[in-house]
């Protein structure tokens, strides 16, 4: 199930207001009540945006809310407050749809929109081609959108600087990426592992806490249109079994075919698989062999400092 676009939250947290009218409420003492008038379900309502910090239901609430605020049918009278104004009971009187077009007949709201927009386009086309051109997706989602986007692509040429590199470099890259994810030991710790690239299919080794009071076995294996199957994964816990390892850790370039899945499931031994994909993400994670380009600050009011004794 999905959850609705920001839009479709304009006409009920309306509707609503126009009930409590002309009492100022909170958006939180109101949110329950549009989600009833929305029929979300409960599993909708735990759907949490990628950073984690709000539900999709509320953080698409409060969207709502904002440009219904720059369009002038909503007005707040006092800090975290919001009314429905004579011309939101209006609206709501008309039997249109509550929504970005809508919103659109209002001058205040045509400029809220072309304020970030090329000021050398004419005003009117700016105006005409908001509704065409807009999202169903809020600023801050665009945003994560756009983030993911660009991660993506940088994931793929994550992958093919690996491929284009020697075994040896990403050997040292999966101790690397270990040290960097916190695992205990300097890299010199780390590298006397190399002795075991020979011995057994280990190709690393690091303390799984800075004491060593026990070692993490490493396995990485190079694929591009091969999979991991479970023959390369029992081959691994045999080598554990050589050194009387409990704990190991496979990383591929690939992925792992259902069988090799399943394995690790069934032995004593904890054996992590990390796929290509996963690679990747915590190369990104813990920033190794990335560097930052850009740094975009999303800022939000501080309420304390408005706040008056």
């Amino acid at each position: 199930m999905t959850v609705p676009n920001y839009q479709a939250f304009m006409q009920p947290l309306l509707q609503v207001l126009k009930q409590h009218y002309p009492q100022s409420l909170k958006l939180s003492e109101v949110d329950s009540q549009v989600y009833l008038l929305l029929a979300l379900t409960p599993q909708e309502l735990k759907q949490r945006i990628p950073s984690g910090k709000q539900t999709y239901a509320y953080h698409r609430l409060g969207w709502a809310k904002t440009y219904l605020v720059q369009a002038g049918l909503i007005e707040q009278p006092k800090r975290a407050f919001c009314k429905i104004t004579p011309k939101g009971l209006v609206a709501i009187e008309s039997g249109e749809p509550i929504n970005n077009q809508y919103l659109s007949k209002f001058a205040a709201f045509i400029d809220f929109k072309t304020r970030s927009k090329d000021e050398s386009e004419p005003a009117q086309a700016n105006a005409t081609s908001i509704v065409s051109n807009d999202s169903d997706k809020t600023p801050e989602e665009l945003i994560e959108a756009s983030v993911d986007t660009l991660n993506t692509n940088l994931s793929d040429e994550i992958l093919k600087a690996i491929l284009a590199a020697s075994p040896v470099f990403f050997e040292n890259l999966v101790v690397d990426l270990m040290l960097a994810m916190g695992y205990g030991g300097s890299r010199k710790d780390a590298g006397q592992a190399t002795q075991y690239t020979q011995d057994g299919g280990i190709d690393g080794v690091i303390k799984e806490d800075k004491l060593g009071l026990e070692m993490i076995y490493l396995q990485a294996k190079r694929y591009t249109n091969k999979t991991v199957g479970r023959p390369d994964i029992q081959a691994f816990a045999g080598a554990l079994d050589m050194h009387r390892a409990k704990k190991g850790v496979f990383i591929t370039t690939s992925g792992f075919s259902k069988d090799a899945l399943e394995y690790v499931g069934m032995i004593e031994k904890r054996i992590v698989l990390v796929d290509g994909a996963q690679l990747t993400e915590l190369m990104l994670t813990h920033n190794l062999g990335v560097s930052t380009k850009h740094v975009f600050e999303v800022k939000a009011l501080d309420s304390d400092y408005f706040m008056e004794d």
